[in-house]
């Protein structure tokens, strides 16, 4: 089959090398069009995964019009800021309905919606049906070849099933599901609680307490999923806790490392500016504390998190504070 990928970034250009080695023919959409050029040229991604090689069934394109054409699987990978924004753009060169698969985790910061949410908004009686990709996948390690497992979650069943079928090969192995509110708050959720393992690691502080922090964070990202209509084992699978954990605990985490540039004593502006990578979990910080707020939800790292973020707090404080809070049930009774 052919996919059309909208976003080439790590991510977008490790799942074009996932499509073609399971035999698809792909397109891949960049925003800057000297990627595109580059792609085309060098058949490697100039920018990013520079060192891997891309199959010759990968073709670059700046042109929406030209993707829209190439497949009605359109395989959305860019930022959850600009999804709404890049799908606004890519609807009027639809021809007929499309099937769309999110590889995005973030909650919109404005609207509070998901990405399903949002493709639906988008492309109404364009959308044919809708599933989402997640899980413990870094890009580089899926794009060399690093056996790999996440899931992909459908309401239609014909169409999770058929992405699995699609997208499992060699070094990729796909479940399929129909949890898409709890696959896409899982991964969205857990970047907060990233951060905040980089945190602990950029304090100095060692592993009791990050494995505190990452069963704690997985019982508060799971309350919240759970009351917006996600179900437990969700969190407690691929999209939940495999991803939580690798995001937390490995070095490629763009979050987790954006947590360490906190812990060490760096303002968030400065570890912004000089970051040549979008961090989610900046974004989804400021939209799970909304979403806690609004259901009542109590999120304790990621309410210090926000703070640490947004109102300037000292990681060492926010630490302490969830050291000094009444004590509890470790589940409720």
């Amino acid at each position: 089959m052919k996919f059309s990928i909208i976003g080439a970034g790590t991510f977008g250009t490790a799942m074009a090398m996932i499509a073609a080695r399971c035999g698809h023919d792909v397109l891949l959409w960049a925003h800057d069009p000297e990627v595109a050029e580059g792609i085309e040229k060098s058949r490697s991604n100039p920018s990013y995964l520079a060192g891997l090689p891309l199959d010759q069934k990968v073709h670059a394109t700046h042109s929406f019009e030209q993707a829209a054409a190439f497949s009605d699987t359109i395989f959305m990978i860019v930022p959850s800021h600009h999804y709404r924004h890049v799908l606004y753009d890519l609807k009027p060169h639809l021809k007929s309905p499309v099937n769309v698969l999110s590889g995005t985790k973030g909650i919109e910061n404005d609207t509070l919606e998901r990405m399903s949410q949002i493709t639906a908004d988008v492309l109404g009686d364009s959308l044919h049906a809708f599933a989402v990709l997640s899980g413990p996948t870094f890009a580089l390690e899926t794009a060399r070849g690093d056996p790999t497992a996440a899931v992909v979650a459908s309401n239609d069943a014909d169409f999770s099933r058929e992405m699995q079928r699609a997208l499992s090969c060699g070094t990729m192995r796909l479940y399929h599901a129909n949890d898409v509110v709890g696959v896409e708050l899982a991964g969205s959720l857990k970047n907060v609680i990233a951060i905040a393992a980089g945190v602990v690691e950029g304090l100095g502080l060692g592993f009791n307490t990050n494995a505190a922090l990452i069963t704690r964070g997985l019982y508060e990202i799971s309350k919240l999923g759970i009351a917006l209509g996600g179900r437990p084992e969700t969190f407690a699978g691929l999209a939940g806790m495999g991803d939580l954990v690798l995001t937390c605990t490995g070095s490629l985490s763009r979050n987790r490392t954006v947590g360490v540039a906190l812990g060490q004593g760096k303002k968030l502006n400065e570890i912004l500016d000089d970051a040549k990578f979008v961090a989610e979990g900046v974004k989804t910080a400021r939209a799970a504390k909304q979403l806690a707020d609004r259901h009542s939800i109590d999120m304790p790292i990621t309410a210090e998190m926000y703070r640490v973020l947004y109102e300037g707090e000292a990681p060492p404080k926010a630490i302490q504070r969830l050291m000094s809070r009444s004590l509890k049930a470790e589940s409720i009774q």
